[in-house]
């Protein structure tokens, strides 16, 4: 009777042994999936970085190329760069791409890009300057550097929307809440957007953007 206990009692050992075993690599699992879509998230962060930064080392040459070119009004250019200046400023740690982290740093690189859409409407007030080569081709590389810009956030938030949604769920959000995976922020329309801008108000330089 001894002895048919104990291999009662060392199957029970047995299934509870495999049992954690089970849940230990299940878990592991889930950690290894969470890790997988959080760099994912921040390989798609680099991308947009460097889209911005591309576009923010075009913008000297452009003010440079300007101010030479004619006797531009200096406000304008001076616009552009307090934003650029402001918009450089603010850095993210790929780490903590918070919602709140993300929105500072949308609503910095908006109003650069709101200042420089102002430069560059203003410019076909000046046939000098649509006539000029380097601006034009300037003016051609941060048109493709815009577009490049939006496939990189679209990019940044797909892979965002997937890493939020897979931390929320159970069982997986057991292993996120254990292992400090925070919700990443998303990129958000621009206010406004979703209406044509009014080139006449652009160019009397009333936009309140």
């Amino acid at each position: 009777m001894k002895s048919k206990g104990c291999l009662i009692g060392g199957g029970i050992f047995l299934i509870l042994f495999l049992i954690c075993i089970g849940i230990f690599f299940w878990g592991l699992s889930i950690y290894n999936n969470l890790v997988q879509l959080d760099n994912d998230v921040n390989l798609k962060w680099g991308n947009v970085e460097s889209s911005y930064q591309r576009r923010a080392d075009l913008i000297p040459n452009l003010v440079g190329t300007v101010n030479k070119a004619t006797n531009y009004e200096k406000e304008t250019l001076t616009d552009v760069i307090n934003a650029r200046a402001k918009a450089t400023s603010v850095q993210i740690d790929p780490s903590n791409l918070s919602p709140e982290k993300l929105a500072e740093f949308q609503q910095a690189q908006s109003g650069l890009g709101s200042a420089l859409s102002r430069l560059l409407v203003s410019i076909e007030r000046y046939p000098d300057l649509k006539a000029n080569q380097n601006i034009l081709s300037l003016q051609n590389q941060l048109e493709g550097t815009e577009n490049r810009i939006k496939i990189d956030r679209d990019n940044f938030n797909q892979s965002a929307t997937t890493y939020n949604i897979k931390i929320q769920q159970f069982p997986s959000s057991i292993i996120a809440g254990l292992r400090g995976f925070k919700e990443k922020g998303l990129f958000k329309a621009d206010s406004g957007a979703q209406k044509a801008p009014d080139v006449n108000t652009l160019l009397n330089g009333t936009d309140n953007k």
